[in-house]
């Protein structure tokens, strides 16, 4: 009896404690002012649209940068809000630290095809299908040229970007997209030097996979560079065109 008791006082005074301790890590002290920013840009390999010190840079901007204000003054929704408006930034989370600092991480937003069409527009469709505005990019993207539409490019062309980007040898090997004046569609591949039409692009999945078996098979014997057009446009069957020697 005696050692339940004891027992239960240990657990009493145990659970008083983790309180305390909880309690005192999370007070700030009294007119505690923020010392500095933590900010991180995520998803930089992929984009690399925004980086730290532009991400700061704007809220010096719009005269909301948090260093050396009193943490208890500071609206972090006033900074997400500053930030999340900038367009090629997808989202922003931000909170203060119990060293006094305030912690920032920016996603930004992550473009899948690269649209230069014949009218002199050049811009970004993003990984939701949103039009991104024309800026430095790092990542390796299809380009898209032609007679592009805009809802052509938000809608076909943002599905058949991320089927690309999802298949590692399609990612690799298709260079750029060129789109014609009935919205049919033509490749060019990185390697070899044919032009790969592919008709509408409805079915691509089912033509490019006829293609690959046909690389297998057929260029990998015959060579790289014996055609200048392969068509798959018809179902079950792909014509090809040898270079004029």
């Amino acid at each position: 009896m005696i050692k339940r008791i004891l027992l239960l006082l240990t657990m009493l005074l145990l659970i008083v404690y983790i309180g305390i301790a909880v309690t005192a890590f999370n007070m700030k002290p009294v007119g505690q002012v923020c010392e500095g920013v933590e900010l991180i840009v995520r998803d930089s390999v992929n984009a690399g649209f925004v980086t730290p010190k532009e991400a700061l840079a704007i809220l010096k901007k719009h005269n909301i940068s948090p260093v050396g204000s009193l943490l208890d003054d500071i609206k972090l929704e006033s900074l997400e809000a500053v930030l999340a408006d900038h367009p090629l930034i997808d989202d922003v989370e931000c909170y203060k630290t119990p060293s006094g600092k305030i912690h920032i991480a920016v996603t930004q937003r992550v473009p899948v095809i690269r649209i230069m069409n014949r009218n002199g527009e050049s811009y970004y469709i993003d990984n939701k299908g949103a039009v991104m505005p024309d800026s430095r990019c790092t990542a390796h993207l299809p380009i898209v040229t032609g007679n592009v539409e805009k809802a052509f490019a938000m809608k076909e062309l943002y599905e058949f970007a991320l089927f690309l980007q999802k298949n590692e040898f399609w990612n690799a090997q298709i260079e750029q997209v060129n789109v014609l004046t009935d919205k049919d569609v033509e490749l060019v591949p990185r390697v070899g030097s044919h032009i790969i039409y592919l008709g509408k692009l409805s079915g691509y999945e089912e033509k490019l996979r006829r293609l690959r078996e046909f690389y297998k098979k057929g260029l990998n014997k015959v060579g790289w560079n014996k055609y200048e057009r392969i068509n798959l446009e018809f179902s079950n069957q792909i014509i090809c065109t040898k270079k004029d020697k």
